[in-house]
């Protein structure tokens, strides 16, 4: 059997390094810059990748992904589980977004059930370039905070019914919101969202009924 040599045993590695880092499919994403010069973001580009199942992204700065044609309507159930990779400087929050809308265009709108690494959880609401907290940054037994390595897993759901939408945290419902108001519209767009200075893994993004 001919043995490879070491420089073709590297290009292979190299190769299947690159292979695995690819940039998702048919995924789009949209960048979100801090105007606040207390809390600035990082430099360099929003890295995108493909990992195992699921995706990673590195954030200097806030950004939503989704992708083109994933639509969720009427009752179902949006989840996801979030690895926040290495803690951030400070609190910054990470997860679901659900019922979006133009989120090419200046009229984007969507809401959106994230976690942070304090063990706090945050419902909000966006409409073109404002922002609305509908919950107070909330905290809850049922999120992880960071392990001794500086990681933390939370599998986030929402679960959308005919008069109500129930908000997940690793199995535990830790707040619900009737389907009127500014959380009556929960049809469109799913997908998910990381602040910035953030780097997550997420996997078993998904919609059932």
């Amino acid at each position: 059997m001919m043995k490879r040599s070491p420089c073709v045993l590297l290009l292979t590695l190299v190769s299947a390094i690159a292979l695995a880092a690819q940039a998702p499919q048919g995924w789009k994403m949209r960048i979100d810059r801090r105007a606040t010069a207390s809390d600035p973001d990082a430099a360099g580009p929003v890295k995108f990748v493909t990992t195992g199942s699921g995706f990673r992204a590195t954030n200097p700065v806030a950004a939503v992904f989704w992708k083109p044609g994933s639509t969720a309507t009427g009752n179902y159930t949006l989840k996801g589980t979030f690895t926040l990779m290495r803690p951030s400087p400070h609190v910054n929050y990470y997860g679901l977004i659900f019922g979006g809308k133009d989120l090419e265009g200046p009229g984007q709108s969507y809401l959106y059930f994230v976690v942070a690494q304090d063990g706090t959880w945050l419902l909000k609401r966006r409409d073109g370039n404002a922002t609305q907290d509908l919950t107070r940054y909330t905290p809850n037994a049922a999120i992880k905070k960071l392990d001794a390595s500086g990681k933390s897993t939370n599998a986030l759901e929402v679960r959308v019914t005919a008069d109500k939408i129930e908000y997940v945290v690793n199995g535990t419902p830790v707040h619900t919101t009737p389907k009127t108001g500014q959380t009556a519209n929960t049809d469109g767009i799913y997908g998910f969202r990381i602040n910035h200075l953030l780097d997550v893994e997420v996997d078993g993004l998904a919609v059932s009924k």
